[in-house]
């Protein structure tokens, strides 16, 4: 280790020892008081997306420890693979927007456009990286505009691989007492599996690995692809429980929309190899035509009578994400009335939800 090395690692380790001096409430550092060893699956869960993505460069180890920290029950890695076949946690397989590769001379010529899902997307891929050339390159917040504070840890952190999320859920379990629950997300599965780099067995046998496939393991295997969730069910044999996640259009190369699976009749058909569903919030309570928070849709009636856990995703602070009736002034980065919005889904009934501000969703989960 040399002394950047340790420079990040005795930051990173301040940093999350005192909360005080990141904006934690001190309540927050332990989850709930009143539980402090095992989360109660009884009570809404909350979901660090893509850990604490709000205040660090998100999927590092850093925005994962500091949302269990902040009492989040799970975090959220987002699983796409290297070209020797590792898992490692990036939004996107492309990773211009999320790692310093443009800045990188010697990657220059790896630049390319690719057809993923459908869509022309030009830039670096993790899929022509090996696990030891990705490891050279180093984190940057996707959202600089937004979230500009988060650009201070930019060149700080590495790419997190699957394996190294799973040692540091083990780590944070015990020392904080509690169970930290794991939400990895098979992204783009069907491109993987047409190059040859399918994400499900690797995904399966780290599970397995770590005693976390079981029924009642503190996991959820997520996907936008119900084929993908019926392939880890179904072949693979998969116990731990499986998330269907949608929004709009359909899953890629399926010609069901998600809107037909999300009606009665295709959560019917979900709960035979699924344990929930993630949809967009705003499939739970619409927006209004003036873009104020409307009223509940029957989605949560509908999956709770078919024995399907609801989480929706993504509850974030700043103005820009929430209901123009719930913003404060008009500067699109400065933080809005998020509490409001997560009582008004709490008071609708959901199971979980994931948030990118953790601290924010445990606070509301009390005041609920």
């Amino acid at each position: 280790m040399d002394r950047r090395d340790l420079f990040v690692a005795g930051a990173l380790g301040a940093a999350v020892a005192a909360p005080a001096l990141i904006g934690v409430p001190a309540w927050a550092t332990s989850a709930d008081r009143d539980d402090d060893r095992v989360h109660d699956r009884d009570r809404p869960l909350v979901i660090g997306h893509r850990g604490a993505s709000g205040y660090r460069p998100e999927h590092t180890l850093a925005s994962y420890e500091l949302a269990a920290r902040m009492g989040a029950d799970f975090i959220e890695p987002d699983l796409v693979t290297t070209r020797d076949g590792v898992l490692v946690a990036r939004h996107e397989n492309e990773i211009s927007g999320t790692t310093d590769v443009a800045a990188r001379t010697e990657f220059a010529s790896r630049r390319v456009t690719k057809t993923i899902d459908g869509v022309a997307v030009t830039g670096w891929f993790t899929e022509d990286f090996t696990l030891a050339e990705l490891k050279t390159l180093r984190a940057v917040e996707r959202l600089p505009a937004v979230r500009q504070r988060n650009t201070v840890y930019n060149g700080l952190f590495e790419v997190p691989t699957f394996e190294e999320v799973l040692r540091l859920r083990e780590r944070l379990s015990k020392e904080l007492r509690r169970e930290i629950g794991v939400y990895p997300e098979t992204k783009h599965p069907t491109y993987f599996d047409g190059i040859g780099l399918p994400l499900e067995r690797p995904l399966v046998a780290a599970l397995r690995k770590h005693g976390l496939d079981r029924r009642d393991a503190p996991v959820f295997v997520q996907s936008f692809e119900a084929a993908n969730l019926r392939e880890l069910r179904t072949v693979h044999r998969v116990k731990a429980p499986l998330v269907f996640l949608a929004g709009a259009g359909s899953p890629f190369g399926d010609p069901k929309p998600y809107a037909e699976y999300l009606a009665p009749a295709g959560l019917r058909e979900l709960a035979r190899f699924t344990d929930g569903i993630g949809p967009e919030k705003g499939l739970v309570i619409p927006r209004a035509a003036d873009g104020s928070l409307g009223t509940p849709t029957a989605l949560i009636a509908d999956a709770h009578a078919q024995g399907l856990k609801v989480h929706p995703y993504t509850f974030r602070a700043e103005n820009q994400f929430l209901p123009v009736n719930l913003r404060n002034g008009a500067v699109p980065a400065e933080y809005g009335r998020i509490l409001d919005e997560l009582a008004a889904y709490l008071a609708a009934g959901v199971d979980g939800f994931f948030t990118d501000n953790p601290d924010l969703g445990v606070l509301a989960r009390t005041l609920a």
